[in-house]
């Protein structure tokens, strides 16, 4: 029997996770042959290469090394590069999951291409549908039109079932399969259990915040300012950690805001005190033990969102809207955006109130990957 071949992209640090579940399953199906392409959008070993090691993931078949730069630039980039590998290997399926750049150009590479067969290749979206109706965002532009030029959509929340319908997209091509990003937390919390992060920061269960800062919109000097002095007046009360993304590096920085922060070397271990704490990159089960045993959670990330909804972990989201509608219906997250009173009073309720019961959002059961490869195997049967 021939096997489909099956490119499947990841390029920066939110892909890894979901790529995670979805190559263990098509792996375990015999009409599949499975080919991981690191696009290199994340090339830092904290960002990248540690998620393969962490969910005991091969090496990349195929690394495209495009580096940093500009959305235009990098975007190219993948495209061109990504174009060669689609004539070399030929795949007859391109799987691509979220939103960043890498996702974008490589569904653009694949509905363009056509081997010298005649052939074309068939997309697949993973995380599909999600809408913040915010096209400032750049998450919003690539997520619009991935969609629009998918074969296969996969979607995690019936939100984004009924976003694509008001789109016009045919039934017939979504499929309600579940969230993958939450099949690698569960997979992977007994481990995260293991880790000594939280020893070695010198931080007690449930008595310190973490957060996470990287979207552009609250980069900009006025926000980011703002930002770094609410997290200040919240480090007088309790410990925050930060593990910081390069790119909010070298915004504070630029701006000379960077002292603001007791900065952690790796490896660094260190007595937590009420203070305000900076540090490299995470791998993942150490940021999963963190995020497990935080009092709550200030971030900007989508996925994060979905996270702390399992966990039932207040997460103070500084956003004015989230593509993840199910975290405020089912989960524990709260929009504050970047306004300093809105941000102290969630913390306020984070501090003072339990947490009501969270409800698990339907098909947020760890076997989201396991359904995706079911409907691949029907239709590649």
């Amino acid at each position: 029997m021939r096997k489909s071949s099956v490119f499947l992209v990841g390029g920066a640090r939110p892909n890894f996770m979901k790529v995670g579940p979805i190559f263990k399953a098509l792996a375990r199906a015999p009409k599949f042959k499975t080919t991981i392409v690191h696009t290199g959008q994340h090339y830092d070993r904290e960002l990248s290469y540690v998620f393969f090691e962490e969910l005991g993931l091969p090496s990349p078949g195929v690394r495209l090394e495009v580096g940093s730069g500009s959305h235009a630039v990098q975007t190219a980039r993948i495209m061109e590069r990504f174009e060669g590998a689609l004539f070399s290997e030929q795949p007859d399926l391109v799987i691509v999951v979220g939103d960043v750049n890498s996702s974008l150009a490589c569904a653009l590479a694949a509905t363009k291409v056509v081997y010298p067969s005649g052939a074309r290749p068939k997309l697949a979206h993973v995380e599909a549908g999600l809408r913040s109706f915010d096209r400032s965002m750049p998450e919003e532009i690539n997520r619009l039109l991935t969609d629009a030029i998918g074969d296969f959509l996969f979607t995690t929340e019936e939100s984004a079932n009924a976003n694509l319908a008001r789109e016009g997209v045919p039934e017939d091509k979504i499929f309600f399969v579940g969230n993958v990003m939450i099949d690698s937390l569960l997979g992977q919390l007994s481990r995260a259990d293991s880790s000594k992060i939280r020893e070695r920061l010198g931080v007690t269960d449930g008595r310190y915040a973490l957060l996470t800062l990287h979207r552009p919109s609250n980069l900009e000097t006025a926000t980011l300012l703002a930002l770094m002095r609410t997290m200040e007046e919240i480090a007088s009360r309790i410990p925050v950690i930060f593990p910081a993304h390069p790119r909010t590096v070298a915004r504070l920085r630029e701006f000379g805001l960077d002292d603001r922060c007791v900065w952690v070397a790796p490896d660094e271990e260190i007595s937590a005190g009420r203070a305000f704490y900076m540090l490299p990159p995470l791998g993942y089960l150490d940021f999963l033990n963190l995020m497990r045993n935080a009092a709550f959670v200030l971030t900007d990330s989508g996925g994060i969102q979905e996270e702390t909804t399992i966990l039932g972990v207040p997460c103070l989201t500084l956003r004015e809207n989230t593509e993840r509608p199910v975290t405020l219906s089912h989960g524990t997250n709260v929009l504050v955006g970047s306004d300093p009173q809105r941000i102290h009073r969630g913390v306020e309720a984070a501090l003072t109130r339990r947490p009501g019961p969270t409800r698990t959002p339907p098909l947020w059961d760890g076997k989201a990957a396991e359904r995706i490869v079911k409907v691949l195997g029907d239709i590649f049967s």
